[in-house]
């Protein structure tokens, strides 16, 4: 039995960036405001001069208010903090401590390194002095915590500025968030959460080669995990990932008694699926997950609940909460298939046969139970009759909708639109990919109504929001990675690059840009990035061009097409290593 980590990963040391202003100026005699262009964790280091003792104020924080100045009342857990100053003649640098707020620097919280120093999340600063005629800012840095991040390892444009921009928002919110060195929920609690790990994980993957830091966040998830059902069926996801991307098994063999835990296979009934409501949540199952929270294991399904908003029904589109869950089976179904595959790659045959009967025999329990062939849709759970679109999004994310049901699910996606969370999000993007609706997905993306991307950014932040906006959630903070869905839906799907084998031995690129003409990526590997351009379509032809670190398939069913005469009818061709050119006929 494993009793505490093994400490396996080995992730780098937090830095320091020294960020200037990209707008400094005086707004009157004594009172300065800075700009630093983007939100960061950290604090500020001013450089003035004082002619005699005097007292001031800096002011932090992440929103800017109607008259241009800093928001002093922001909603939700929007960070704003006023921060009182002595200056002493001369001229000085002072580095501004940040006083520890009690939430997230409890005993559950992850704490920020001794060597450094506490931190805010703020783009803008206020000085203003107390005497105005004897203090003279000579300038003003935003010290910012960053795990260490290359920003030039991931790139994507393409002629849809607005995707672009949520590209941009989403990549950075990676980086932003990565200050306390394990992927945390954001400001307000500093809390590590499987699910949300699992996103910031697979987002971190997209925009950076760097996999010791999710490694890192899954060995502490282990043995400090949440209370929701779902999330700790996000553990078996975050072990296989690191598999697919590094190539190495060490993570799977060492842990692998303790992630079989994880697949909750002790709240099944006779037929395979599982429940939290039928009696089977012992405390020896609580013990043996490392759970010690008073009302661990509950199903989630999607948070927030509408509790949390203002007058709405928060973000399970009407989930019917019946005992047993379609949602918490999907990814309990997914767990047996990623047990399954994970003996294989260890050598443990017996094993992995056992879980292979034990996924199809959940697989088909839970379309027996809970998809209405009639309606050709899966309603929430057995004994329901809603069919809500998270009952239909996670099994269509994860390959369990029924052969040949495949249209009548999509319709339902599309019908339903973003009736999900942030977090929810991410499910339903690789759905619709998943089902070839790649056009719904950039739907999806490009949304100028308030349950999108570009709505974050209207709101004037420059990190992803924990939800939509303040009437869904009235706690929202502005620093949650795993509202960051895109950072690694464009990279997997829209690309298409994933690994065709283990550790990006083989690459698998299979690009689906539905309306889009133009698309330039760069996506990294263990390897090199990989370099992805397709050009719009001249005399009935596109131009791929593909740079590739080693050998890779190229998958041309995503542009609905077929490849022109010189590379054969073949829809599925073999490149490699170096630079290839493909000749895309779009006539039929």
């Amino acid at each position: 039995m494993v009793s505490q980590s093994l400490r396996l990963a080995r992730p780098r040391p937090l830095v320091v960036e020294e960020i200037p202003p990209v707008d400094f100026r005086r707004l009157t005699n004594g009172h300065w405001f800075a700009d630093f262009g983007r939100a960061a964790f950290g604090t500020v280091r001013l450089t003035l001069a004082a002619q005699q003792p005097t007292g001031a104020m800096l002011h932090l924080g992440e929103k800017l208010a109607a008259d241009g100045r800093i928001d002093r009342q922001p909603p939700g857990s929007v960070r704003y903090r006023a921060l009182p100053l002595t200056l002493q003649p001369g001229t000085q640098i002072l580095q501004m401590e940040i006083p520890p707020d009690e939430r997230n620097t409890g005993p559950d919280a992850i704490r920020m390194p001794a060597a450094l120093f506490e931190v805010l999340p703020f783009r803008y600063a206020e000085l203003v002095i107390d005497d105005e005629a004897t203090v003279d800012l000579k300038g003003a840095h935003q010290m910012a915590v960053f795990y260490p991040f290359d920003e030039s390892a991931a790139a994507f444009r393409c002629e849809d500025e607005r995707l672009n921009r949520v590209w941009a928002l989403c990549a950075y919110s990676i980086k932003a968030t990565s200050f306390c060195g394990v992927y945390v929920d954001g400001d307000r609690e500093r809390i590590p959460y499987e699910a949300d790990a699992y996103i910031n994980q697979l987002c971190h993957y997209g925009v950076d080669a760097e996999y010791e830091l999710a490694r890192h966040s899954l060995e502490y998830l282990l043995f400090h995990p949440t209370w929701p059902t779902e999330w700790s069926l996000h553990c078996l996801p975050m072990a296989w990932a690191d598999y697919r991307y590094t190539g190495r098994t060490d993570l799977l063999a060492a842990y692998y008694d303790f992630l079989h835990r994880k697949a909750l296979l002790p709240l099944a009934r006779k037929d395979g699926l599982i429940s939290t409501e039928t009696g089977l949540v012992t405390s020896k199952l609580l013990t043996s997950l490392h759970l010690d929270h008073p009302h661990a294991l509950r199903d989630l399904i999607d948070w927030p609940p509408g509790s949390f908003t203002q007058g709405g029904q928060g973000e399970r589109d009407n989930y019917d909460m019946v005992p047993v869950k379609t949602v918490v089976n999907a990814f309990h179904a997914w767990n047996l298939d990623l047990l399954a595959r994970i003996a294989t790659v260890l050598a443990r045959p017996h094993d992995a046969e056992c879980y292979r009967a034990r996924y199809r025999r959940v697989t088909a329990s839970l379309q027996r139970a809970c998809f209405r062939p009639d309606r050709g849709l899966f309603v929430d759970g057995e004994g329901s009759d809603h069919a809500s679109l998270h009952a239909n999004m996670v099994p269509a994310a994860l390959g369990l909708v029924p052969a040949g049901r495949e249209t009548e699910v999509l319709a339902h996606l599309r019908a339903r639109g973003m009736a999900c969370s942030v977090y929810g999000a991410h499910y339903l993007l690789e759905a619709c990919y998943r089902l070839g609706a790649a056009n719904d997905a950039l739907d999806l993306m490009t949304a100028e109504h308030d349950r999108g991307w570009l709505n974050m950014l209207r709101a004037g932040s420059t990190i992803t929001l924990e939800a939509w906006d303040h009437r869904y959630k009235n706690n929202l903070d502005w620093n949650h990675a795993w509202g960051a869905a895109p950072a690694n839906i464009i990279p997997r799907f829209l690309a298409g690059v994933r690994p065709a084998q283990p550790g990006f031995a083989e690459i698998n690129v299979a690009p689906q840009p539905g309306r889009l003409q133009t698309i330039e990526a760069v996506v990294p590997t263990p390897h090199g990035p990989v370099h992805l351009q397709i050009d719009p379509p001249v005399a009935g032809q596109r131009r791929l061009s593909l740079e590739t670190p080693v050998p890779a398939r190229l998958s041309l069913v995503g542009i609905q097409a077929t490849a022109s005469a010189r590379h054969g009818s073949e829809r599925e061709l073999q490149v490699p290593s170096g630079r290839t050119v493909v000749h895309v006929d779009l006539r039929r």
